[in-house]
């Protein structure tokens, strides 16, 4: 098993963790102490949500028979997804060396989620917005449409809280959210009530490879300042 220092001397800095946090797909089967992954979820909870409500719920899996269930449900629908990936060209900013290994790794995720020591599914409870007939009719209709983007703004957060929390205490995770293609399959498994919706499912656990750095297409490529168009050089 492989050990970790809790102590503060040892937790590396945030921007160290944020240019190092790479996508564990490759994970080690060495048990999670239960104490690191409340370290984990404690650090999620720190993170923004929606009119404070923090409507979260986090469903932390550690029973192998339970794991086993998830990880059947997840290679099935991944089946699908892969075949779209298989059907997409290759991003041009990524060589194709990279690009294999990046499919290789989802392939494994693919077909060893069950394996993760830990499986972690933050989950959202949805309650309906209640309008008041001052908003303008059509005003009522934009914010409904816009309403599964808005909700994810009060998970995705503490999402990524747990991805550098992981990252600090040397484990590796990584987001995907395949299995919401089955999402009442995978609540049927959980026993969740119908207001709760899940938005990701992470495993945890010790890395088999290194961490970082991530390659990542530069600031300038991927910013504007304004309007669109105008390129973001800050300088």
């Amino acid at each position: 098993m492989t050990n970790q220092s809790d102590s503060a001397e040892d937790q590396i800095r945030l921007f160290e963790a944020m240019y190092s946090a790479r996508a564990m797909r490759w994970l080690k089967p060495d048990p999670v102490p239960p104490q690191l992954i409340a370290r984990i979820l404690e650090a999620a909870t720190q993170a923004p949500s929606a009119g404070n409500k923090q409507n979260w719920l986090f469903v932390v899996v550690y029973d192998a028979e339970q794991r086993r269930r998830i990880g059947e449900i997840y290679a099935k629908v991944s089946r699908w997804v892969r075949e779209r990936y298989q059907h997409q060209s290759r991003p041009e900013h990524v060589s194709q060396e990279q690009h294999d290994r990046m499919m290789k790794g989802g392939v494994h995720l693919h077909e060893h989620m069950g394996d993760a020591p830990v499986l972690l599914i933050p989950c959202l409870r949805l309650t309906s917005a209640e309008l008041p007939s001052e908003i303008p009719a059509d005003v009522q209709s934009a914010m409904k449409e816009a309403s599964p983007w808005t909700a994810g703004a009060s998970i995705y957060p503490a999402v990524q809280n747990v991805i550098l929390a992981c990252r600090a205490l040397g484990l590796g995770t990584v987001l995907t959210t395949n299995h919401t293609v089955a999402e009442e399959e995978i609540k049927a498994v959980l026993n969740l009530p119908p207001d709760i919706r899940t938005f990701a499912l992470m495993p945890i656990g010790y890395p088999m490879r290194g961490f970082g750095p991530v390659k990542r297409r530069p600031v300038a490529e991927v910013a504007v300042l304004d309007r669109y168009g105008s390129p973001f050089s800050g300088n």
